[in-house]
């Protein structure tokens, strides 16, 4: 991904705006030193280095976010209909999914629907919305960021098997979406507080499934997963509790 940036860098003595730089870089989301963006810049003062500092966090940003197209809040089938069809379902095609099929699941997983309230579309006790949900794919791994329904870019590379787990034969399903409560966002570690994120989890895993049944895609809620190895490849502490993941494609048949 290109991105073209404007720095300007404050001169300690007049402090004025006395130089312009323009970077035009492929940039890596994981950048950790102004050298990075340009070996020929090197600041003498710790103004200039901060200022450089915030525009790699700036970078970094703009990098990651992809906005999604807008969900499609008119297809699929009647609630009833949906419930009628709904089924686990473990094979896939290994065709990937649109951008418009990702866009409409993941809003229907945990999309925002009352904008004026924050209020989502899977609810969470005490409207906590601990739930954070993850896509893996065969290229990476983004954040779902409901709030702007954009996905933010964690990881280049194929970790679907941590996803799988044990069960090898779901390591080829095109994408994943993996359920992870943050603790410090629901407010304590108690076990009741785990029962609830439990249930929260459970709750987006569900729209998921009423989704794909409403619109003929295929999934299935799953537990099994190498729990810790999810968290360590997303740089995740304990404060987080990886909970349930759906794997969804296409018919295989088709």
């Amino acid at each position: 991904m290109k991105v073209t940036i404007k720095a300007i860098i404050v001169n300690e003595q007049t402090n004025n705006h006395s130089k312009k730089l323009y970077l035009k870089k492929n940039l890596d989301c994981k950048l950790t030193s102004y050298e990075k963006l340009n070996p020929n810049i090197k600041p003498k003062t710790m103004k200039n280095l901060l200022i450089l500092l915030s525009l790699i966090l700036f970078i970094d940003t703009c990098y990651a976010d992809e906005k999604l197209p807008a969900p499609s809040q008119k297809r699929g089938t009647d609630i009833m209909t949906a419930l009628q069809a709904r089924r686990s379902i473990r094979t896939y095609s290994e065709r990937i999914l649109s951008k418009q099929d990702l866009s409409d699941v993941l809003w229907a997983a945990q999309g925002v629907n009352r904008p004026e309230e924050g209020k989502l579309t899977s609810p969470t006790a005490r409207n906590r919305q601990e739930i954070i949900i993850y896509v893996f794919t065969k290229k990476g791994i983004s954040k779902y960021d409901k709030t702007n329904h954009s996905l933010i870019d964690i990881r280049k590379g194929d970790y679907r098997e941590a996803v799988a787990g044990n069960q090898k034969r779901f390591a080829t399903a095109p994408l994943f979406l993996v359920m992870i409560a943050s603790t410090t966002q629901f407010g304590n570690k108690s076990a009741h507080a785990l029962e609830m994120m439990a249930a929260d989890a459970g709750i987006v895993s569900e729209n998921i499934n009423l989704f794909a049944a409403a619109t003929g895609l295929c999934t299935v809620t799953r537990g099994i997963m190498d729990k810790k190895k999810v968290l360590s490849i997303l740089n995740l502490d304990d404060s987080f509790n990886c909970i349930l993941n759906n794997p969804i494609g296409y018919p295989a048949q088709e």
